[in-house]
């Protein structure tokens, strides 16, 4: 009994594969029926396990398992309490509220758990993207696995795709470099692109990175959400005690090279600069998520004032 839960659809699906595959390599012939809600109708799951004269192996895998009907969730529960030897079953549950009784029964009887998140924030995915590299067996640099998750955006799918096709074309330890040779174009296309050249200063470098971004489909909402992440960093370093980068990497909760990085790119920034930006970063959310009539317009009004923010010293 495997129960995967939460919302992040790759992970769901690779929970899915390993069981397959164990079970696979225990009976090449294991019978693998993979469910809908609409599908796992009352008495489907009973047809499903019950014994076999040929002591048939199956995995049974539940998708959306909190749309099941009440029905069918009574079928399910009632399979915990009695569950067949020869039966795998793998419910995927999103988690939340809903269907949460069906979860709490099968937590109950000792189910695996694979905990399955959507990945929001940009240190989760950057983790999940060194563990990719990881588990493929082969080195990234922090610099080259930033670079790709800038570069791919927050799809996983994509950023393992990228990380796997990396590691299949280049040999020895991958870097930002390679990473840039590979995608470039969509490097420059990147949220984060336009956040790092407008908290440098460099106003015209951050509009065109910007109008390139939004020609090619980025949200505007990534965007803001990147020039508010390169805001904060320049705000949270300008404020922390002096140090090396790894003791102010654990008091801020950065990775040690972006210390590094932030370090260069605060230069210029004052205190009062920090509060201007972050207030222009929350007027262009604002804008962009229905509170103006033009979200380009927000954007671009959000860069240049981060981008001569990012100059007031030099201007004093």
């Amino acid at each position: 009994m495997t129960v995967a839960v939460g919302q992040e659809d790759l992970l769901l699906d690779r929970a899915v594969q390993e069981v397959v595959a164990a079970a696979k390599a225990a009976d090449a012939d294991t019978d693998v029926r993979d469910l809908t809600p609409d599908q796992l109708q009352p008495g489907t799951l009973a047809e499903l396990t019950s014994p076999s004269l040929f002591a048939e192996r199956k995995v049974v895998v539940v998708r959306n398992a909190q749309d099941l009907s009440a029905d069918t969730v009574k079928d399910v529960k009632a399979y915990l309490g009695s569950p067949a030897e020869e039966i795998t079953l793998v419910l995927l549950h999103a988690g939340g509220a809903k269907g949460k009784g069906l979860l709490d029964a099968a937590r109950k009887t000792g189910a695996r758990e694979v905990a399955c998140p959507k990945m929001t924030k940009p240190a989760d995915r950057l983790a999940f993207v060194r563990g990719e590299f990881r588990s493929l067996g082969r080195s990234a640099t922090p610099e080259a696995c930033q670079a790709l998750c800038d570069a791919i955006g927050s799809d996983l799918r994509e950023l393992a795709s990228a990380a796997s096709q990396l590691v299949a074309d280049v040999e020895g330890t991958i870097d930002e470099a390679i990473v840039g040779r590979y995608y470039t174009g969509r490097a420059e296309a990147s949220s984060f692109t336009v956040a790092d050249r407008a908290v440098e200063g460099r106003t015209a470098e951050a509009l065109e990175a910007l109008r390139w971004s939004l020609a090619t489909g980025v949200a505007p909402v990534m965007i803001t959400s990147a020039l508010a992440q390169g805001v904060r960093a320049i705000g949270k370093l300008s404020s922390a005690r002096g140090g090396r980068p790894a003791d102010l990497a654990r008091e801020l909760g950065m990775p040690p090279w972006k210390i590094d990085r932030v370090r260069q790119q605060m230069r210029g920034w004052t205190p009062d600069g920090v509060a201007v930006a972050l207030r222009a970063v929350a007027e262009a959310d604002a804008g962009v998520k229905g509170g103006g009539d033009d979200p380009e317009y927000a954007l671009e009004k959000a860069v240049v004032t981060i981008a001569r923010a990012a100059r007031s010293r030099g201007r004093g």
